[in-house]
């Protein structure tokens, strides 16, 4: 059984750790979580809220229906009222403010007079609702004191028993008043062991598997806990984290450590990325190896900073001036984050060339439970390759020049590592000969553009992924195009689809830029419906997948109101044009 616990507030109060821990608790009992969160662009004031989907399945995507309720101010019950049913539960403070539909089930909390009795201040609220909720939906309070014994541990034990206290009388007021509406939806359950994480999250972690050793970063949502995250882990990973000025700053740092020859990377959104643009173009021509981070969010401008979108594909695939090749991965969800993000880092120095890694808010920040099993796995077998590497024999000499940008078949030149006695070579931003000094020479020029062209061509027949299929492309009546994290809602709403006896399949695109013609054409088919699903109003992927492919998919479902998908959203598009 699947269901949705939801909780707001007021902004500034905790509500979005509140609602992480709940997962979490959800996650230690043996359930599969997915969660999702909503916030304005202010520090305080305004509207929080934290929604989880618990299941005894995976969960990829958000419902549509909210069947917990936990409203810590009345806001929260004005803001999403419209999506409760008769059998969903509403908890709430009736001394702080009276609800007078009857259409749901009503559990009053005084949270104001507990909060008063025993002077706790007003963020302790959350934990006396949280222990209400666990009380209704069938769980104990084990696994809610240990977090709390983790998040005090420092502030000494008779801290961790004053917050054990609230989350006990919440969950013995239950107990006393409601016996008759509690249920089974959380109770403690066998399963195999899973973290919890976000999209950000599962990037940092890839990036230390992958031997990252230089991150550089400026906050900017929803990217920004990478930086706080990787910067957290600093004394044990020995990774140099960098809050640089700004993102120009940010990206030549990078830069200058990747020449220097360790593995760098960047994180930034929208706005951020455009000030990049000039040096992506640098690492272009200079043949330098990056990762770049970039997670959406719904622009233009500063647009809406905390809220979702797919709206900077085609800028990511077009960032830079002047022709050069780079990589453009899409993961759909925490599992393709870890594995594309770990390959990002082998493909830019094996190519000598920038990588983008794109997320959006809603992977970025939406927690996942992920199997500790797979994250030990990738660790574990994951090999680092350095590409081309010059490694001089001694001293130099005329018999070993070295030639920085020596013209090959694959278009990909040994690199040499700044250090090497007796070798060197001049690396900048002008058109250069094979030795790297500048030139203005046609022939050169001509042969060192076809050169760095030839790496796309190594890397579709060497690294390329065709897009995965999710159900049969033969028997599916219809056939959804996603990328990004569109893929998780999809496979959701061909679940509720299949339930209606509508056979449908899934083509997926994690490997977004540049796209190999002859793996991709046999998935489409004449006799097919496509429909192209995509958090952004121009169908931009549509707009790539033609200029690469020539498929032209008419049938298109948007959205770009900076929320994402819920499937029963696409489930109703489906039926509603039959």
């Amino acid at each position: 059984m699947k269901f949705t616990w939801k909780i707001g507030g007021e902004a500034g109060f905790g509500i979005l750790t509140s609602g992480v821990v709940f997962s979490k608790i959800a996650n230690r009992n043996g359930y599969f979580t997915f969660d999702y969160i909503e916030y304005p662009s202010l520090i305080r004031g305004g509207h929080n809220a934290l929604e989880v989907v618990a299941s005894e399945e995976e969960v990829r995507a958000l419902q549509k229906d909210i069947d917990f309720l936990v409203c810590l101010n009345q806001d929260t019950f004005k803001f999403h009222q419209h999506r409760l049913t008769p059998k969903s539960y509403v908890l709430y403070d009736s001394d702080e403010f009276t609800i007078q539909e009857t259409n749901f089930i009503k559990i009053a909390i005084p949270f104001k007079k507990i909060l008063s009795d025993l002077k706790g201040q007003l963020v302790m609220k959350n934990t006396i609702a949280i222990g209400a909720s666990l009380s209704i939906l069938g769980s104990d309070l084990i696994q809610l004191n240990k977090i709390i014994e983790e998040q005090f541990a420092r502030k000494g034990q008779e801290v961790i028993d004053f917050n054990k206290k609230f989350a006990q009388l919440g969950f013995d007021y239950v107990k006393q008043n409601y016996t008759q509406h509690i249920t089974s939806y959380l109770s403690p359950r066998k399963s195999d062991q899973k973290v919890v994480m976000t999209g950000n999250d599962a990037f940092a972690l890839a990036s230390v598997i992958s031997d990252c050793r230089v991150y550089s970063a400026y906050p900017m949502t929803p990217s920004s806990t990478v930086l706080t995250t990787l910067a957290a882990w600093q004394k044990t990973t020995g990774m140099v984290v960098r809050h640089a000025e700004d993102e120009i700053s940010v990206i030549n740092t990078a830069l200058g450590a990747s020449f220097a020859g360790v593995r760098a990377a960047v994180g930034t959104s929208g706005g951020g990325f455009a000030l990049m643009v000039e040096s992506v173009s640098l690492a272009g021509i200079a043949e330098i190896p990056i990762v770049i981070f970039l997670s959406q969010r719904a622009g233009p401008a500063t647009g809406m900073p905390t809220w979702t979108e797919q709206g900077d594909i085609l800028f990511a695939v077009h960032a830079g001036h002047g022709e050069f090749p780079k990589m453009v991965f899409a993961p759909g969800d925490i599992e393709e984050m870890l594995e594309l993000t770990a390959k990002a880092f082998n493909i830019a120095e094996i190519y000598q060339t920038p990588v983008i890694i794109l997320s959006d808010m809603f992977l970025s920040e939406s927690h996942k439970s992920v199997s500790q099993d797979f994250i030990n796995k990738l660790a574990k077998n994951y090999k680092v390759d350095n590409g081309k590497v010059f490694k001089p024999n001694g001293l130099g000499s005329l018999q070993e020049r070295y030639l920085r940008y020596k013209l090959t078949e694959d278009g990909i030149s040994p690199r040499l590592i700044p250090g090497a006695k007796g070798h060197f070579y001049q690396a900048n931003s002008y058109e250069h000969v094979e030795d790297g000094h500048t030139t203005e020479d046609a022939q050169a020029r001509k042969q060192q553009v076809e050169k760095r062209n030839k790496k796309w061509d190594t890397y579709l027949s060497r690294d390329f992924e065709a897009p995965k299929t999710f159900g049969d492309l033969d028997s599916a009546e219809i056939v959804f195009v996603s990328w990004g994290s569109t893929k998780g809602p999809v496979l959701e709403a061909q679940k509720l689809l299949k339930q209606d006896g509508i056979a449908t399949a899934l083509i997926h695109f994690t490997h977004v830029y540049p796209m190999k013609t002859e793996d991709i054409l046999p998935l489409f088919k004449d006799n097919k419906r496509y429909v192209l699903v995509e958090n952004n109003s121009h169908s931009q992927f549509g707009k790539l997948l033609r200029m690469e492919t020539g498929i032209d998919i008419k049938e298109k479902l948007l959205k770009y109101d900076g929320r994402p998908f819920w499937p029963e959203e696409i489930v109703n598009f489906i039926n509603s044009t039959k």
